[in-house]
């Protein structure tokens, strides 16, 4: 079963040539993804898997930063936001410094904005 269909509002065609194309120049920091979280790469799919937490993570970093108040009835429900630190809690485990963890959360935040990019110049 392919995990494209259920990366959110992508089509599951344009999104595989989409995840094929960034494969080829983002190979390695798929890679150092999977190792910083844990994933293993034997995993069929396991691409797709990555793809998926590094949209997730930019929905996290939206909800995020767009929190004004707690109590504001615009900011991101109860539930996004124990995702968001769930997603982070990911990242930082095993790390030793804010420097590795920035680091993966940078990555994270790339391989989201660039297959956004090349997904919509996929037709």
């Amino acid at each position: 079963m392919s995990h494209l269909k259920s990366i959110g509002n992508f089509e599951e065609n344009r999104a595989r040539k989409a995840l094929d194309l960034l494969l080829r120049d983002r190979e390695n920091e798929f890679r150092e993804l999977a190792n910083a979280t844990g994933f293993p790469r034997t995993t069929k799919g396991w691409e797709e898997v990555i793809l998926k937490f590094c949209l997730d993570f930019d929905e996290c970093f939206k909800a995020l930063t767009e929190i004004k108040s707690p109590y504001d009835s615009d900011t991101a429900d109860h539930n996004q936001i124990h995702k968001c630190m769930t997603l982070m809690r990911q990242i930082a485990k095993g790390k030793k410094t804010m420097n590795e963890i920035s680091h993966i959360q940078n990555i994270t935040y790339t391989i989201a904005q660039e297959f956004k990019s090349v997904y919509k110049r996929v037709e």
